[in-house]
Protein backbone atom coordinates (compact mmCIF):
# COMPACT_ATOMS: atom_id res chain seq x y z
CA UNK A 1 0.00 0.00 0.00
CA UNK A 2 1.40 3.40 -1.04
CA UNK A 3 0.44 6.67 0.61
CA UNK A 4 1.37 10.32 0.32
CA UNK A 5 0.97 12.50 3.41
CA UNK A 6 -0.14 16.07 2.79
CA UNK A 7 1.94 18.73 4.52
CA UNK A 8 -0.71 19.23 7.22
CA UNK A 9 -0.41 15.56 8.22
CA UNK A 10 3.38 15.78 8.46
CA UNK A 11 3.14 18.94 10.56
CA UNK A 12 0.64 17.31 12.91
CA UNK A 13 2.94 14.29 13.22
CA UNK A 14 5.65 16.52 14.66
CA UNK A 15 3.55 19.00 16.60
CA UNK A 16 1.13 16.65 18.34
CA UNK A 17 1.21 13.13 19.75
CA UNK A 18 -1.95 11.98 18.00
CA UNK A 19 -2.90 9.80 15.08
CA UNK A 20 -0.57 11.56 12.61
CA UNK A 21 2.46 10.82 14.79
CA UNK A 22 1.31 7.20 14.98
CA UNK A 23 1.04 7.03 11.19
CA UNK A 24 4.55 8.41 10.76
CA UNK A 25 5.77 5.70 13.15
CA UNK A 26 3.97 3.11 11.00
CA UNK A 27 5.77 4.48 7.94
CA UNK A 28 9.12 4.25 9.73
CA UNK A 29 8.29 0.61 10.57
CA UNK A 30 7.47 0.07 6.86
CA UNK A 31 3.89 -0.99 7.52
CA UNK A 32 3.08 0.86 4.28
CA UNK A 33 5.08 2.76 1.67
CA UNK A 34 5.19 6.47 2.39
CA UNK A 35 6.07 8.55 -0.67
CA UNK A 36 7.03 12.23 -0.62
CA UNK A 37 8.16 14.86 -3.11
CA UNK A 38 10.30 18.01 -2.97
CA UNK A 39 7.23 20.29 -2.98
CA UNK A 40 5.76 18.73 0.19
CA UNK A 41 9.16 18.65 1.92
CA UNK A 42 9.85 22.32 1.10
CA UNK A 43 6.37 23.39 2.17
CA UNK A 44 6.80 21.43 5.43
CA UNK A 45 10.12 23.13 6.11
CA UNK A 46 8.78 26.59 5.21
CA UNK A 47 5.76 26.28 7.52
CA UNK A 48 7.91 24.95 10.37
CA UNK A 49 10.04 28.07 10.04
CA UNK A 50 7.40 30.71 9.53
CA UNK A 51 4.50 29.53 11.68
CA UNK A 52 6.32 27.56 14.35
CA UNK A 53 9.74 29.30 14.50
CA UNK A 54 11.62 26.01 14.21
CA UNK A 55 15.39 26.28 14.40
CA UNK A 56 17.65 24.96 11.65
CA UNK A 57 18.57 21.86 13.71
CA UNK A 58 14.88 21.19 14.44
CA UNK A 59 13.99 21.46 10.75
CA UNK A 60 16.95 19.29 9.77
CA UNK A 61 15.97 16.58 12.28
CA UNK A 62 12.31 16.65 11.20
CA UNK A 63 13.22 16.37 7.51
CA UNK A 64 15.64 13.55 8.29
CA UNK A 65 12.86 11.60 10.04
CA UNK A 66 10.51 12.08 7.09
CA UNK A 67 13.07 11.06 4.48
CA UNK A 68 14.01 8.05 6.62
CA UNK A 69 10.34 7.03 6.81
CA UNK A 70 9.71 7.59 3.10
CA UNK A 71 10.26 4.70 0.73
CA UNK A 72 10.80 7.15 -2.12
CA UNK A 73 11.01 10.84 -2.96
CA UNK A 74 9.43 11.36 -6.37
CA UNK A 75 9.71 14.27 -8.77
CA UNK A 76 6.31 14.75 -10.42
CA UNK A 77 6.41 14.90 -14.20
CA UNK A 78 2.94 16.48 -14.52
CA UNK A 79 0.86 18.73 -12.33
CA UNK A 80 -2.90 18.60 -12.78
CA UNK A 81 -4.33 22.08 -13.06
CA UNK A 82 -7.67 23.23 -11.80
CA UNK A 83 -8.41 20.11 -9.76
CA UNK A 84 -8.43 22.21 -6.58
CA UNK A 85 -9.02 25.84 -5.63
CA UNK A 86 -5.55 26.05 -4.09
CA UNK A 87 -2.70 25.58 -6.58
CA UNK A 88 -0.59 24.07 -3.78
CA UNK A 89 -3.12 21.22 -3.57
CA UNK A 90 -2.53 20.54 -7.28
CA UNK A 91 1.16 20.02 -6.41
CA UNK A 92 0.23 17.54 -3.68
CA UNK A 93 -2.00 15.68 -6.16
CA UNK A 94 0.93 15.63 -8.61
CA UNK A 95 3.04 13.90 -5.96
CA UNK A 96 0.36 11.28 -5.36
CA UNK A 97 -0.03 10.69 -9.11
CA UNK A 98 3.72 10.31 -9.68
CA UNK A 99 3.93 7.94 -6.70
CA UNK A 100 1.03 5.89 -8.08
CA UNK A 101 -0.33 6.17 -4.53
CA UNK A 102 -3.34 4.30 -3.26
CA UNK A 103 -4.08 7.03 -0.70
CA UNK A 104 -3.51 10.71 -0.19
CA UNK A 105 -3.76 11.26 3.56
CA UNK A 106 -4.90 14.78 4.34
CA UNK A 107 -6.92 17.02 6.59
CA UNK A 108 -7.52 19.48 3.74
CA UNK A 109 -11.26 19.72 3.09
CA UNK A 110 -10.78 20.70 -0.56
CA UNK A 111 -8.77 17.53 -1.22
CA UNK A 112 -11.09 15.36 0.86
CA UNK A 113 -14.02 16.71 -1.16
CA UNK A 114 -12.54 15.04 -4.26
CA UNK A 115 -12.93 11.61 -2.56
CA UNK A 116 -11.09 9.85 -5.43
CA UNK A 117 -8.80 11.50 -7.97
CA UNK A 118 -7.55 9.34 -10.84
CA UNK A 119 -7.79 6.24 -8.67
CA UNK A 120 -6.19 7.81 -5.58
CA UNK A 121 -8.39 7.83 -2.49
CA UNK A 122 -8.44 11.02 -0.43
CA UNK A 123 -8.61 9.96 3.21
CA UNK A 124 -8.31 11.53 6.65
CA UNK A 125 -5.50 10.43 8.96
CA UNK A 126 -8.03 8.80 11.30
CA UNK A 127 -9.63 6.82 8.46
CA UNK A 128 -6.20 5.79 7.17
CA UNK A 129 -5.28 4.55 10.66
CA UNK A 130 -8.47 2.45 10.65
CA UNK A 131 -7.04 0.45 7.71
CA UNK A 132 -4.53 -1.17 10.08
CA UNK A 133 -5.36 -4.11 12.31
CA UNK A 134 -3.44 -2.97 15.37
Amino acid sequence: MKAVFDTNVLLAAFLTEGVCAKLLTRARKQQFNLIACPFILHEFERILSKKFSATKPEKKNALALITEAAQDIVQPSETPTGACRDKDDDNVLACALEADADYLVTGDKDLLHLKVFRGIHMITPRDFEMLFDN
